[in-house]
């Protein structure tokens, strides 16, 4: 087999498994079995299918057995289980997989002896003992900084690469550093890290256990690391999660600690709020950005020694700069760019996506690491204890880990005269500043896991989109958009609180089939409002649904009758339905409700003219435009209107009155050069289809559509049908 036919059995067992049909399941791990030819996991594969025979013949002979359920549901862990364990050692032996190759190729890498990585691992207590001594000893320092990170380099591939845990001394190794006593979050957050690729790659319940394990670990760093990751992990497998009661225990034991829950609700927000990162760094890249970059040459202008005289005193800006920015319309970019970071959205991803290729990042591992300013890549840049402005910076919540190793390594590439005038110190503010974040840190614990988690999670998003060997992993972020059909999000949602307010995120960010899954589950739960069923009809209209959406609003009405939106919103489905008639009646009854608003005044015009009755229409029209003597749409509904009643010289009239307006559509153009073709003024007329085809930007075909729209009008106004062709064709000439 190739291993994209070991990929298709294996999805296919999965299927089959979680469908519950096990005979056919069993058939393709066989396939799977035969392929490896491994005689222990024939053995099992073996066992595991008499045991499902011997049941299956009490079943057929109606012998009853309370244990068939638990039989049954243990046989499925099993099994899935075993598809997993034959993937992985498929792969592991075919696959040209950047993750599979490292497998074959971790044990033949340098292997640090246990001393040195116990050594290695000692980093605190061997500064601590370092920073007791009078001198300093930045070689020493950076002698015990390379043994730590060597150290962690190791156990983070060791972690990541084995299929099993099966080396004693590793695994205690690992308890050591996830140990309370330890304090070194580095190490900890980079093995939480590690266990979760893991995981992510190859299901293994002691290993789902360690990292639920991880999760009530007092360091927040890799606490709020093994939430995140058990928020994926768990979306990954939650088919197969009610066989394995031990991890359904442990989540339900999870999710009584009300920190740990508001922990996780906040993680699930964040992890469905990357979906939206790929909108932003598009809008600031195409946007904003070159909004910005306009106005560079004025600000340089603007500088110029002659203009920096304009400075009434030292320190005050000159306003002409404000003028400037106001002027060039960026002000509103900078503006958007402000709001899109307090919503936090992540507004970085497109500015450090180039950044990615320092050395530093070819070593797998420092793709999650924490930022760290001991490291030895940036510990240049922190050599002294200044309180410079870029550490306060670099200490903010602004960046994640590894755009703040890009950030660092980049000021590294920079001449050294530059570089220390971006460390000068800001002396007070800085220190200000500095005891601000301290504050928050001790006041706001909720806040400040917040961050952590979102820093992570941009880590993690940064990893599966910019990592040059992005595609031979699984993108994590696949999973973004179902986090709300887990078993973790139900365990979360017993209040409905969560369930609530992602059901109002995915609204507010146009995610509607997904806010529809839980608008329903909420509605099934009783809590039912006009609001609920408005906001339901609104998002299956906006999913094309519109029989349901109707439907749903109709709800709304009954509920809160006569409300002037939700009527709107029932008249629009019953004319995009195709049904004129009922929509004409519920616009006349929203016109009741609230009478005089125009946009609905105009829709009933629509339908009257959708029914055919031009001359009502008409006669609505002429008292909307005493009304509004200069509006542009009724402008244009009374010249359309004129044309079909067959009165060119009043649709003349308004179309001329159009024609003097701005933004024009091609279809106002196409309309007046009906007129003009009724009047027997076919040049007119073919200036004006010019007019409209350049507004299409030469589209022939949209033209034509739209000049075929009025073909029955054109005829009824004495046209003759062959003369069509003719001035299509005299058109194209012209052009």
């Amino acid at each position: 087999m190739t291993t994209t036919e070991i990929q298709s059995v294996y999805k296919q067992s999965i299927a089959f498994l979680s469908q519950g049909n096990l005979k056919n399941a069993f058939d393709k791990i066989i396939e799977l079995s035969n392929e490896l030819q491994s005689p222990v996991h024939r053995e099992n594969i073996e066992n595991m299918q008499q045991s499902y025979r011997y049941m299956l013949q009490y079943f057929l002979k109606g012998m009853i057995d309370p244990e068939r359920k638990l039989v049954y549901n243990k046989l499925i862990a099993k099994m899935f289980v075993q598809i997993a364990d034959l993937r992985e050692e498929l792969f592991t032996r075919d696959s040209s997989n950047f993750e599979f190759s490292q497998k074959r190729y971790f044990p033949f890498t340098p292997q640090p002896t246990l001393s040195d990585l116990e050594n290695g691992l000692k980093r605190m207590d061997k500064m601590a003992l370092l920073q007791e001594a009078e001198t300093v000893d930045t070689r020493h320092e950076r002698e015990i900084q390379l043994e730590f990170e060597t150290a962690i380099h190791f156990l983070f591939n060791h972690f990541w690469l084995k299929s099993r845990y099966d080396s004693p001394e590793i695994l205690n190794l690992y308890r050591q550093a996830m140990d309370e006593t330890n304090t070194d979050s580095v190490a900890k957050s980079m093995l939480v890290s590690a266990l979760t690729l893991n995981l992510w790659r190859y299901f293994d319940e002691t290993k789902l256990l360690m990292l639920l394990d991880a999760c009530n670990t007092s360091d927040m760093y890799a606490r709020e690391r093994a939430l995140a990751g058990l928020c994926f992990v768990l979306a990954k497998y939650n088919r197969f999660l009610p066989y394995f009661p031990a991890i359904r225990n442990r989540l339900v034991i999870l999710a009584d600690d009300n920190v740990i829950t508001e922990q996780l609700q906040n993680i699930i927000i964040q992890i469905i709020a990357t979906t939206e990162t790929e909108q932003v760094s598009k809008k600031l890249q195409e946007e904003i950005f070159p909004e910005l970059m306009k106005l560079r040459p004025l600000m340089d202008e603007g500088l110029n020694p002659e203009n920096m005289m304009n400075l009434d005193e030292w320190g005050e800006i000159n306003p002409q700069w404000e003028e400037m920015i106001e002027k060039s319309g960026a002000s509103d970019k900078i503006q958007e760019f402000a709001e899109l970071q307090l919503e936090g959205a992540d507004v970085y991803m497109s500015t450090f996506a180039m950044l990615k290729s320092f050395p530093f990042f070819s070593e797998f591992s420092n793709w999650f690491m924490p930022f760290d300013t001991d490291n030895t890549a940036v510990k240049p840049l922190f050599a002294t204890d200044d309180k410079s402005l870029m550490t306060i910076f670099l200490s903010s919540e602004v960046m994640c880990n590894s755009d703040r190793y890009s950030f660092c390594l980049s000021v590294l590439q920079m001449p050294e005269l530059q570089r220390n005038l971006m460390k000068q110190s800001f002396g007070e503010a800085t220190e200000q500043m500095e005891e601000i974040s301290k504050d928050e840190a001790l006041h706001s614990p909720n806040v400040q896991a917040k961050n952590i988690s979102k820093h992570y999670i941009q880590d993690l998003f940064r990893f599966f989109r910019l990592n040059p060997h992005r595609s031979d992993f699984v993108n994590m972020f696949t999973k973004s958009l179902i986090m709300h059909k887990t078993y973790l999000f139900d365990l979360l949602s017993i209040d409905d609180t969560l369930k609530t307010n992602i059901a109002e995120y995915y609204f507010t960010k146009k995610l509607y089939a997904q806010s529809l899954e839980l608008f329903d589950e909420i509605k099934k739960e009783g809590e039912i409002s006009a609001a609920l069923y408005q906001k339901m009809g609104y998002a299956f209209q906006q999913t094309s649904r519109l029989t349901e959406a109707l439907d749903a609003y109709k709800k709304a009405d009954l509920i809160q009758p006569d409300d002037f939106w939700t009527n709107r919103k029932i008249a629009l489905c019953y004319r995009l339905m195709g049904n004129a008639e009922k929509a004409l009646e519920v616009y006349r009854h929203t016109d009741f409700i609230k009478p005089g608003q125009l946009s609905v005044r105009l829709q009933i015009v629509s339908c009257l003219k959708e029914l055919r009755k031009t001359d009502e229409a008409l006669r609505v029209l002429m008292q909307l435009n005493e009304e509004y003597p200069d509006n542009p749409k009724i402008f244009r509904e009374i010249m359309h209107c004129s044309f079909v009643a067959k009165n060119p010289a009043q649709a003349k009239y308004f179309s001329t009155l159009l024609l003097e307006t701005e933004n024009l559509i091609p279809a106002d153009y196409c309309t007046a050069g009906h007129i003009e073709w009724s009047l027997n003024k076919q040049q007119k007329a073919a200036e004006y289809y010019i007019q409209s085809l350049r507004l299409l930007n030469n589209n022939w075909v949209r033209f034509d559509t739209l000049f075929q729209q009025d073909k029955e009008t054109l005829i009824s106004n004495g046209i003759a049908e062959s003369d069509l062709l003719l001035m299509l064709d005299g058109l194209k000439y012209e052009e």
